[in-house]
């Protein structure tokens, strides 16, 4: 029977005696000090890489926030807190989250297009940044700052023309429900700082998970160009330029990591060569899946192993219920495999064709299609890699009423 490839499996992973190993524990140990299966596993050692990757490529000048819509799992977060610069939130959830933390309000920006007053409220009360995405949402947190007798941290999401070619999901460029049109935003900027709200810059998020240098080196350059041209119209100094993110990884076959070294070199160079009105505006890209995608591993058991009508079948006690991206069934046109592996038999060559499916009643329930893998049988564990990025937290867990997975960081 013919295969189809896997997606590549992320650098760093190795193995201790025949199986899959994650901060030097193999994954049977991590399992049984978890108490079973299903379980998220997210690496350090892999977070402390790609933050210090991220650190020597960039200038010095860029500071890093961490989206934490990616993972929240409050170990990662507290982990993340000495490495990142500042964190991004989407929900009064997530504020409380940061809170919990211990995170300065300092460091905390809020955005998205549907932030109720009561959101609203708590985010200046705690004197986080509010990225406002439209006029409306705009007016009332300047009466929402009157009331409570607070003036709120205002700066503007920016919908601009241009959009990041290539990437996953985009949020930026033509009509959009996120941020405000670029021609709009000097008078709702003058009108902010009339009403005495401390302006704090721009927001400029043009999409995610994109593969090409060069898309991003472009969509940089646009931004820093808007930017340039809104800070003038608008007659005020820029605080601050969050320039959004966009850098993706590897998930699919045939998918290439992004060349991180040619994005800093480009980088370097507009740094160098900034006009007067960015001159003391503090830089900053937002990543969310960049930072921690890649150090996550889903481990699922499994529970049987059949053959129908000649194809073998892997059945697990994990799903689309905790990888619903993985199943495909997250935005995805075609159905690709994700790097999958037989974490019990991680260094073994392949012997077999099987499809891994998860233990829910539905046919959506993939998480690998034709997969030529070492042979596995009840008990083996799996792995699905890239699981560090919307995995938990954006998958229906309450589903068939299965429940969440256990998750660790190690």
């Amino acid at each position: 029977m013919k295969s189809k490839p896997l997606g590549p499996i992320p650098a760093g992973y190795g193995a201790i005696d025949g199986e899959l190993a994650i901060g030097g524990r193999k994954a049977s140990d991590l399992v049984d000090a978890a108490g079973g299966t299903p379980l998220f596993v997210y690496s350090r050692e892999h977070l402390d890489a790609r933050v210090k990757q991220l650190r020597d490529a960039l200038p010095q000048r860029i500071g890093l926030n961490y989206a934490i819509k990616a993972n929240p799992h409050p170990e990662v977060i507290s982990h993340m807190l000495p490495l990142v610069d500042g964190f991004d939130i989407a929900s009064s959830g997530e504020l409380a989250m940061t809170q919990n933390a211990g995170i300065d309000p300092a460091r905390v920006s809020f955005a998205g297009p549907g932030k109720r007053d009561d959101e609203l409220e708590d985010a200046i009360g705690a004197g986080v940044t509010l990225n406002c995405e439209s006029e409306g949402e705009a007016e009332r947190s300047l009466a929402i700052g009157q009331r409570i007798g607070k003036a709120p941290r205002i700066a503007i999401r920016v919908n601009p023309e241009f959009e990041l070619k290539g990437s996953g999901m985009k949020m930026g460029g033509g009509a959009k429900p996120f941020g405000v049109d670029a021609n709009m935003v000097p008078g709702l900027a003058r009108r902010v700082i009339g009403e005495g709200a401390e302006w704090r810059g721009l927001h400029i998020f043009t999409g995610s998970q994109a593969l090409s240098a060069d898309a991003i080196i472009e969509a940089q350059a646009n931004v820093l160009e808007l930017a340039d041209k809104l800070a003038s119209d608008t007659g005020e100094t820029l605080p601050k330029l969050n320039m959004g993110g966009g850098f993706g990884i590897p998930y699919f076959p045939g998918d290439e990591p992004l060349d991180l070294a040619a994005v800093g070199k480009a980088l370097h160079e507009r740094v160098a060569n900034l006009p007067a009105t960015l001159a003391d505006t503090d830089l900053c890209i937002e990543l969310g899946r960049y930072l921690v995608g890649e150090a996550g591993v889903y481990l699922c058991r499994v529970i049987d192993r059949k053959v129908s009508y000649g194809t073998t079948y892997l059945v697990t006690d994990g799903g689309l219920h905790h990888q619903l991206a993985a199943s495909g069934n997250f935005g995805t046109v075609v159905r690709r495999n994700y790097p999958v592996a037989i974490a019990s038999r991680f260094d073994a060559e392949p012997e077999e064709v099987v499809n891994i499916v998860g233990c829910l009643c539905t046919p959506l329930d993939r998480l690998a299609d034709l997969a030529n893998l070492p042979k596995a049988g009840v008990g083996d564990l799996v792995a699905v890699f890239c699981a560090g990025a919307y995995g938990a937290t954006a998958s229906p867990e309450n589903f068939l009423g299965h429940g969440p997975a256990k998750e660790v960081l190690v």
